[in-house]
């Protein structure tokens, strides 16, 4: 979080205060406390001068009679389109009374959203911000209200923030939400983690003082400490274990911090060799990251006196993404992030946020008045992503359910045109056999040949579809 304030930064509080009053939240609390909170969350995600800005005015031009000339006068191009998009997203959602009319099926909301977010990812992470600070405050609203935000939060906006790898954010999203969404199940499973702890401390700070000294004698730098499962984790994970507790192995975990990745793999030797790991139960997220470019060791151990315990391993970078997520990438690498947004150079973007790549690519199709297949795309968004290797070793994700044209398509347009085959882990397959996590792909192709319709059929990606309907329809 930033000490002081720059003199844009204030000036932009002034601009809001000035704007804003006169107006009350439902809490009876003037409206300038919500920007205000705004601000310090995008201060506390580490976002760049122009986002915080934008953070502070998003609502002005919405709820004031301030216009977004004037702010662009004031603050410039930048925060003005911020500002805009953000205006947008919010006019998505006025006048819808029920969830299932919110959701990414409906046509405008979804269409305002892929517009929006195409442009500039930040137009999404401050909402976001101002998300999660009603929901904080949502207290104040009458129940109706209360239930529409936080089904809108746990269906949409959550697991958005996990798409983006915001992971302290998806689960105060997500528990705040659950809450309002089924407050006797939450209360339920908020006692059942409270009393597993309880009974558990004892135990888990014994582990952890052996695992400290084992740690000091091989001379590691690290910090280990304690992490809780969330009360919507839980939910979510009873569900695919029949409500068996005894089921899940992380209601408690040990998180291990240390400097680098060889690091990494040195503390789990040194975990394996003081206790039993349990077998299929030791994940490698770092050689193989998670959808949404999680990395980590995780391995379950057995103690000897039976007690069962996760351990998470991480670098300190890594564990800055796994809580922070893109708002980290901005905070690392803000220059070149922000500067390949504004010139569309959207191949450079992390492996793990190429499916943003899909979404701008939409939103330009949208702006030329092309036709955009929403189901697919909606799909593609929200579903399971899996990666997928070229011969060469590089990694390609795309969405669980995808074929080797997409597969194709994704390397490049001029490698999808002339397919004429594919081998997986190194044996010839057909086009229509879906790819699995860690496939090796090899595209067989040959300039004699041209893009057929009837590989429409054979394609799951709104991406790839785009590129074989554009080959389709010049040939015409």
């Amino acid at each position: 979080m930033k000490e002081k304030d720059t003199e844009r930064i204030q000036r932009a509080v002034e601009v809001a205060k000035k704007a804003h009053e006169g107006q009350f939240r439902k809490t009876g609390e003037p409206y300038i406390v919500h920007p205000l909170a705004v601000k310090k969350i995008l201060e506390e995600w580490g976002m760049d001068e122009d986002t915080i800005i934008a953070g502070i005015l998003h609502d002005t031009v919405e709820d004031t009679d301030l216009t977004l000339d004037e702010i662009r006068r004031e603050f410039g191009e930048s925060v003005a389109f911020l500002v805009d998009g953000v205006t947008k997203l919010s006019s998505a959602r006025n006048g819808m009374r029920d969830i299932d009319t919110y959701l990414p099926e409906t046509k405008d909301n979804f269409l305002r959203l892929m517009i929006a977010l195409g442009d500039d990812i930040r137009v999404l992470i401050i909402k976001l911000a101002d998300r999660l600070h009603n929901l904080r405050t949502l207290s104040a609203l009458p129940p109706e209200k209360q239930k529409k935000i936080a089904k809108e939060s746990l269906e949409v906006f959550a697991p958005l923030a996990d798409r983006l790898n915001m992971g302290l954010l998806r689960v105060e999203m997500s528990d705040l939400a659950f809450k309002y969404v089924d407050q006797k199940r939450y209360d339920y499973l908020k006692d059942l983690i409270e009393k597993y702890n309880k009974s558990a401390e004892k135990s888990l700070k014994k582990i952890e003082s052996e695992v400290t000294e084992a740690l000091k004698k091989e001379k590691i730098k690290f910090e280990i400490s304690g992490r809780v499962k969330s009360v919507y984790s839980l939910h979510k994970k009873l569900a695919k274990h029949d409500q068996n507790i005894n089921e899940i192995y992380d209601l408690t975990a040990l998180r291990v911090i240390v400097e680098d990745v060889t690091t990494c793999y040195l503390v789990l030797g040194v975990i394996h060799s003081l206790y039993m790991p349990m077998g299929g139960r030791i994940k490698d997220y770092i050689a193989m990251p998670k959808q949404n470019g999680y990395q980590s060791l995780h391995t379950t151990i057995i103690t000897k006196d039976k007690h069962v315990v996760e351990f998470q391993i991480r670098t300190r970078e890594m564990h800055e993404f796994a809580e922070r997520g893109l708002a980290a990438s901005f905070y690392y690498n803000e220059q070149k992030l922000t500067e390949n947004y504004k010139k569309g150079k959207i191949e450079h973007l992390p492996t793990n946020l190429l499916w943003i790549t899909e979404l701008q690519m939409t939103a330009a199709r949208l702006r030329e008045g092309k036709k955009v297949d929403l189901k697919k795309l909606k799909l593609n968004l929200f579903a399971d992503k899996i990666f997928v290797y070229t011969p060469k070793g590089d990694i390609i994700d795309l969405p669980k359910g995808a074929l080797p044209l997409d597969f194709a398509y994704r390397l490049h347009s001029e490698i999808g045109d002339h397919v004429i085959g594919v081998k997986i882990n190194g044996k010839m397959s057909n086009l229509n056999r879906k790819l699995e996590q860690g496939d090796i792909v090899e595209i067989l192709t040959s300039k004699n040949q041209t893009p057929k319709s009837s590989w429409l059929d054979k394609i799951f990606t709104s991406h790839a579809r785009s590129k074989l309907l554009h080959r389709l329809n010049s040939k015409k």
